[in-house]
């Protein structure tokens, strides 16, 4: 790949607070089927502050996707229209409390832009750190990637084969409903996710995009069942799942990943026991 220079406009750091409300939690854990019980006072299961700190703006500041427009605020314009959530990194310190208020301050880490085989590539990482009760509870780093719309006559790359040597393996169904939820829950606007002209006609997908951190959802609480509490947990997006597919979740060990239908590799994650 080739860099290419690109100048970072926009805020470099921002800071949002919010109470841990207890009843989204609750909510999310009747949509996934979780059997966990979220009160106020308890901790929350891990990756549940994607619930939180919404950041709303109006109609006239979204984008063609239905996030916030970008250049404004703490995602530079980086001239390309598709986003990704491509891999993410947590660090657990100390579990987040249930109807708590906490701080999350967010700071842009990098952004570039590079030149691949398939066209331009742009990355931004972003580093948050959410504090509650005057401790550092929480620290994660989310790497996206923006990229231009799809060539309908360029190849499609072909897809990584999943490992099938995993120990412990559930299968999962994605429906619309359950995408609308979380998109709900976590205030994600992102068509591709509920609108399916546009993830169709748009973008080039082939149904709607389950999301990617709702897999890395999936996985921690299979992790943090079978190993016990996390001390940090990893995970990149390798291939889109799409809504009409069966997923199998699997892991052996420390390591987890979600193997589609067709046996390619949706995700991959390490998990590391507190």
């Amino acid at each position: 790949m080739i860099d290419e220079d690109l100048p970072i406009q926009g805020k470099a750091a921002e800071t949002l607070r919010d109470v841990m409300d207890p009843a989204r939690a609750a909510a999310l854990c009747t949509a996934l089927g979780y059997t966990g019980r979220v009160a106020a006072g308890s901790p929350l299961p891990p990756f549940f502050h994607q619930l939180y700190f919404w950041a709303p703006v109006p109609p006239d500041g979204l984008g063609r996707d239905g996030h916030p427009a970008v250049g404004g605020g703490l995602i530079p314009d980086m001239g390309l229209p598709r986003r990704m959530w491509a891999a993410g990194r947590l660090e657990f310190a100390a579990p987040l409390l249930a109807g708590i208020e906490a701080e999350r301050r967010s700071v842009l880490v990098s952004a570039s832009r590079k030149r691949g085989r398939s066209g331009p590539l742009a990355f931004v990482t972003l580093r948050h750190e959410i504090r509650q009760g005057g401790r550092s509870c929480l620290r994660e780093w989310q790497d996206l990637v923006y990229r231009q719309d799809p060539d309908p006559a360029a190849p499609r790359p072909a897809p990584q084969p999943a490992r099938e040597d995993e120990t412990r393996a559930r299968d999962m169904t994605f429906d619309p409903t359950l995408l609308f939820r979380y998109s709900a829950l976590t205030f994600n606007g992102h068509r591709i996710h509920y609108d399916l002209d546009y993830a169709r006609d748009v973008e080039g997908y082939g149904g709607l995009v389950v999301h990617g951190p709702l897999l890395a959802q999936l996985l921690m609480l299979m992790a943090e069942d079978q190993l016990g509490p996390l001390a940090s947990f990893a995970f990149r997006a390798t291939s889109p799942l799409m809504h009409f597919e069966t997923a199998t979740l699997c892991r052996r060990d420390g390591d987890l990943w979600v193997r589609g239908p067709d046996g390619r590799q949706c995700m991959s994650a390490v998990a590391v026991a507190a």
